[in-house]
């Protein structure tokens, strides 16, 4: 029978589904704003969930390069479906930011306040890929010599309810960037969904509190046993690779190669990529001011290096063709990002392999220059 024990972090748990809006109850009188998978316009989004039946029940995707779809199956789980255009970035580092206003008062400018304090979001089915992208921007905008104010100011209020993926898509690698398809760590709740329950592992402080008075039941052998052959059977079901055995090195080394032309035949320097994926975090500032000029600001907006603008420079253009932007995107996504922040900035989500247009696969890319330079 379900205890209202309060389970130790670490512990692994089972709660029935139905339970799980007494989360979510919880986590709003805490003071949270739960933040879901939730569909719109036949497409997944994150948006506000007051309860489990605001998730998407039933629903899959199907992937492939350049093609996304919903499918309603059979299945009555909430998180099969792997996510589509959003990521968790919008809310840690928001496509725009307003770094200040001024108003006019007579001969003078006066700056107005600041807007209210950043909303405490309670992020709900985080899958490791994605986690390992939060993870990956907190290198970035939290490093030891600098921290930026608004990222981490949206950052430290973040509840985190993390999902392993038992499902993966057609276009995820995760496998060969070691971020999934289960979680690691960095979590306050971790939860694996089965076909009648949700299992809970309880990995902070906070998560520990808001256990308490939720009925479940300590996770048997059988549980755990389901649970781990479900993500092995996960493992075995994602079919790209990438092979980093050799990068930054193959890609930093050949800069120069013949290939990046033919790259750049194919790509539309769309910027799809780069505004799907969780990791990049080009950005530019944008002056406005209002048409009876009376006020002024300045915000921060995302940009892509796949945009021409964004390596313009007093005398020219840094970066005037396609091929040349393709690469600095894949140098750095595969190659200088290593040598910045320690890591790789890709994590295998697939989001760009997805939503390009021309159907490139970062995958085949690295895989065709490595057969061309062994050639």
């Amino acid at each position: 029978m379900p205890t209202e024990r309060i389970p130790e972090i670490g512990s692994t748990v089972t709660i029935q589904k139905p339970a799980f809006n007494s989360i979510l109850s919880r986590l709003k009188e805490d003071g949270y704003l739960p933040i879901g998978p939730r569909l719109k316009d036949e497409a997944l989004v994150y948006a506000p969930i007051d309860k489990i039946e605001d998730l998407p029940q039933g629903v899959s995707t199907v992937q492939k390069p350049g093609y996304y779809r919903l499918t309603r199956g059979k299945h009555m789980r909430y998180f099969d479906i792997i996510p589509g255009a959003h990521s968790w970035k919008q809310f840690l580092f928001p496509s725009r930011a307003e770094l200040f206003k001024l108003q006019k008062n007579g001969r003078e400018w006066e700056r107005l306040p600041e807007k209210e304090e950043p909303v405490n979001y309670a992020f709900i089915g985080v899958r490791a890929c994605e986690l390992a992208a939060i993870q990956i921007q907190d290198n970035i905008f939290m490093r030891s010599d600098f921290t930026d104010p608004i990222y981490q100011a949206h950052r430290k209020r973040v509840f985190i309810v993390s999902v392993n993926c038992t499902h993966p898509s057609e276009t995820c690698f995760c496998t060969s960037m070691g971020t999934g398809p289960r979680v690691k760590d960095s979590y306050d709740l971790d939860l694996t969904e089965l076909d009648d329950v949700f299992v809970l592992t309880i990995g902070s402080e906070l998560g520990k509190r808001l256990m308490t008075g939720i009925p479940f039941e300590d996770a048997s052998g059988y549980i755990r046993t389901n649970v781990e052959h479900k993500l092995e059977h996960a493992e075995q079901q994602m079919r790209r690779k990438l092979d980093t055995t050799d990068l930054p090195e193959l890609i930093l080394n050949h800069l120069d190669h013949p290939y990046w032309n033919e790259i750049g035949k194919r790509c539309l320097s769309c910027a799809n990529c780069t505004q799907v994926c969780p990791t990049c975090f080009c950005w530019d500032t944008v002056d406005e001011i209002s048409l009876d000029g009376q006020t002024t600001g300045r915000a921060r907006v995302w940009d892509s290096c796949f945009n021409p603008g964004y390596s313009y420079q007093a005398g020219g253009n840094t970066r005037p063709t396609i091929y040349s932007r393709y690469r600095q995107w894949m140098s750095h996504k595969l190659g200088t990002w290593k040598q910045q922040y320690g890591t790789l900035g890709c994590v295998g989500c697939g989001r760009c392999i997805t939503w390009c247009p021309a159907e490139i696969d970062i995958t085949e890319e690295v895989a065709a220059l490595r057969n061309e330079v062994e050639r």
